[in-house]
């Protein structure tokens, strides 16, 4: 690569560097002394146990689910091996 390639790499790249700052300052971009605050409300020991309660019950009505269709999956592919095995036995004792 000749130097001059190399000196019209590097300008290039400044150019494109240029471009990002200035795209950040139209756009806003990022403060750093700005800290985002957040309005949330104020809950009770009360609220948070009948939360926890929920999501535990939530938790488990989801994992039944998840076994119940595991299980249905697993039976129906012994169901088929099964059938499908059958007619393989059939087909080789024909």
């Amino acid at each position: 690569m000749s130097a001059g390639a190399m000196i019209t790499s590097v300008r290039n790249n400044l150019n494109l560097l240029s471009k990002r700052d200035r795209m950040k300052n139209r756009l806003g971009g990022f403060n750093s002394d700005k800290k985002t605050e957040y309005d949330l409300p104020k809950a009770t020991t009360k609220q948070l146990k009948v939360i926890a309660k929920r999501i535990k019950e939530e938790r488990k009505v989801r994992l039944l689910k998840v076994i119940g269709l595991t299980l249905i999956l697993c039976i129906g592919l012994v169901y088929l091996f099964l059938y499908s095995a059958d007619g393989i036995t059939e087909l080789l004792t024909y």
